[in-house]
């Protein structure tokens, strides 16, 4: 499983680079405004010097010779950029002139497994089913990603299914048990799947034997 980081700020990416597992980096305007970027094509040629994986860039349009025009600009940025593209029908049309000229996509916004099934028909690189958000109300986000990893399966399709909108680390845990090809994840969510009591009570205990056995050794 590839592990993306879903961010716009650069310093965070920096962190996630330098642990040696990040795979690539999801941005959309929400982020952005977050980070305060002022530049939107600058920030995101910042982000892809700093990773070789693929960096999600998100255009604002919403209506298909709109979303094309602004999609050919962004893809433009760089040559690890995906263009993001929102689940909708002209965003469906937008992905397929797209692959067809080689662009590569991530469809955004994915809640259902018709929803992904048209996006891969359609040509999309990535689909971002939103886990977090269908578990908010009340509903099965893993049981999402199970679904459209078995219709993918089952039909051959070449569009990679990337975890989207994770909350904790059991999220990832259940995306790749899924069959999920990606997770994008928050830096602290990163940080917590490194995190288990027994390893930090462990690394104490080994710590504080080895000072005494120093202490006992004339050391």
């Amino acid at each position: 499983m590839k592990f993306f980081i879903d961010t716009a700020s650069l310093d965070e990416i920096r962190e996630a680079h330098d642990m040696g597992v990040l795979d690539g980096v999801t941005t959309n305007p929400s982020l952005m405004k977050k980070e305060g970027a002022e530049d939107f094509h600058a920030h995101i040629k910042a982000i892809c010097d700093l990773v070789d994986g693929d960096v999600s860039a998100e255009i604002v349009s919403t209506e298909y010779d709109a979303m094309v025009d602004e999609a050919r600009e962004v893809a433009q940025i760089a040559d690890n950029v995906v263009v993001k593209v929102p689940l909708i029908l002209d965003g469906i049309k937008t992905i397929k002139t797209l692959s067809d000229e080689g662009i590569r996509t991530n469809c955004t916004l994915c809640f259902s497994p018709t929803q992904a099934l048209i996006a891969a028909k359609a040509g999309a690189t990535y689909i971002s089913p939103f886990i977090g958000r269908l578990d908010d109300i009340s509903s099965d986000g893993m049981k999402l990603i199970r679904e459209i990893v078995q219709i993918y399966d089952q039909y051959g399709y070449e569009t990679e299914v990337l975890a989207a909108s994770i909350r904790h680390p059991m999220h990832v845990v259940e995306s790749a048990l899924a069959g999920a090809d990606v997770a994008t994840m928050p830096l602290d969510v990163i940080k917590k799947l490194l995190k288990h009591p027994l390893t930090d009570s462990g690394l104490e205990r080994f710590l504080t034997d080895w000072e005494a056995y120093q202490q006992e050794i004339g050391q």
